[in-house]
């Protein structure tokens, strides 16, 4: 029996070090949500879905902000709208000693919903992301990750990494979702028609939260006490703001009124859709990202020197 023991343990450590080995190669290709999870902590942070994951670019934040260097934490729609596991999540990934961090939460109807069917926290979608059960957000490979949440073998992580040429959805250190699509106008409408058929369906089957609402507030009440929050609605295409505007017509007000509440500016760009391009309607061409973001870096200096 000792000598069986003995010799597979050979097999065990060498299946481990393959495991280790591989693990080391996972990057912005691994999956959409790998580098969420890698470090080092941040201390100024964009919070939201996918909307505010593509259009928001954290290199042009830093270039705005020469002493700063800032990081995207939105996730998607279904792992970070809104909630008390997001709350608890940016509580592990902020660094612990900030004081004077800025803190961009982008926001709209859709992540501070849920499902008109769901009638109990233990149906939320945020339930299986890895926000909920991740334990560390700065370990470089993030094995604890790769365990938990990445199903495919894990030879697909050297197989597709970066060194192969970047995927077309690229997650860089900073949080900032590229993604590359054609945007020739054909390809465009078609994205854009698929995606106001889904966000139909989509409207049909959401409510505005109340839930939702108080953890925003509940974030925005945290994150106070480590530096600014902005509040900052980002536009879809026309088609995508006229089903947003008649699912809640009265959104921006709602935002706007618990921005006075909490003392935070609120940010309303959703009256600017004819001003970028987006990939599916939805979604921020990567160029249009970056006009943008440095309009919302240009509207931050611009508050902070009247308060200063």
């Amino acid at each position: 029996m000792k000598k069986f023991l003995f010799k597979i343990s050979f097999y065990i450590v060498a299946i481990v070090a393959v495991l280790l080995l591989l693990g080391s190669y996972a990057d912005g290709n691994t999956d959409d949500n790998y580098r969420h999870f890698t470090g080092p902590k941040p201390s100024n942070i964009i919070m939201g879905d996918s909307r505010g994951s593509q259009a928001l670019v954290p290199d042009v934040l830093d270039r705005k902000f020469k002493d700063r260097k800032f990081d995207n934490f939105s996730l998607n729609l279904t792992e970070s709208p809104y909630g008390q596991i997001y709350l608890e999540a940016v509580k592990k990934k902020l660094h612990p000693d900030t004081k004077d961090g800025i803190f961009i939460l982008t926001v709209n109807p859709w992540n501070v919903s849920t499902g008109k069917d769901v009638k109990d926290a233990k149906e939320y979608t945020e339930n299986t992301s890895a926000l909920a059960d991740m334990h560390f957000y700065e370990m470089a490979p993030n094995y604890e990750y790769l365990l938990k949440h990445y199903p495919k073998s894990w030879f697909n992580i050297y197989k597709d990494r970066e060194a192969g040429g970047r995927s077309n959805t690229y997650l860089h250190k900073n949080g900032w979702m590229e993604v590359t699509v054609d945007i020739n106008p054909a390809d465009l409408r078609k994205r854009e028609a698929s995606k106001i058929i889904q966000y139909k369906e989509f409207a049909s089957t959401q409510k505005i939260s109340q839930y939702r609402l108080d953890a925003l507030q509940d974030i925005i009440q945290y994150l106070k006490t480590k530096g600014t929050v902005y509040i900052v609605r980002i536009p879809g295409f026309k088609g995508i703001m006229e089903i947003e505007n008649k699912y809640s017509p009265d959104f921006s007000k709602k935002i706007e009124s618990i921005a006075q509440k909490k003392g935070v500016r609120f940010l309303d760009f959703s009256m600017q859709s004819d001003q970028y391009i987006f990939t599916d309607g939805n979604h921020m061409y990567k160029e249009s990202g970056k006009i943008f973001t440095a309009q919302i870096a240009d509207s931050i200096l611009l508050d902070k020197k009247k308060n200063n």
